[in-house]
């Protein structure tokens, strides 16, 4: 893989990752492991499965629809009150609308999946920006209270 993986604890009570994924299918895979060990090695809160299931689909799009090979960056913080998971690319176009319910207007970003769907379903918010390079388009997930996670 070309890209780094960076660590920065920049506290006791928070961690980020960030690291550059290939403009390609391979980056799925790659962006869900991180997601799960970040999550399962700090016991964080968050709903591991569904932080997978959702930084899957935001990759997918990102590789789905933005041209050219440059990388994709995965962003993935860990606070006290859940997660916050961004990628980012080149491509400045929002990626339909993340903010709102579905009200059956045709979305070009959701003809083959219902990635978008899913994520304003089960983030706790989500939503997308411009960057310098392109965009970021990320969710948060809430922490799960201990007597609520599976055993």
């Amino acid at each position: 893989m070309n890209g780094t993986a960076l660590y920065d604890r920049p506290s006791s009570s928070a961690a980020s990752w960030r690291i550059a994924l290939p403009h390609s299918a391979a980056a799925v895979p790659v962006a869900r492991a991180l997601v799960r060990t970040a999550l399962t090695e700090l016991e964080h809160g968050a709903d591991s499965d569904t932080a997978e299931l959702l930084t899957a689909e935001l990759v997918a799009n990102a590789v789905e629809h933005t041209t050219g090979d440059s990388p994709i960056e995965l962003v993935v913080e860990l606070l006290p009150s859940g997660c916050q998971v961004e990628v980012h690319d080149p491509d400045p176009a929002p990626p339909g609308d993340l903010t709102r319910p579905d009200r059956g207007e045709p979305d070009p970003w959701q003809e083959h999946g219902r990635g978008l769907l899913l994520i304003r379903a089960l983030s706790s918010s989500c939503g997308h920006r411009p960057t310098e390079s392109g965009k970021a388009v990320w969710f948060r997930l809430s922490a799960v209270p201990p007597q609520r996670r599976p055993a």
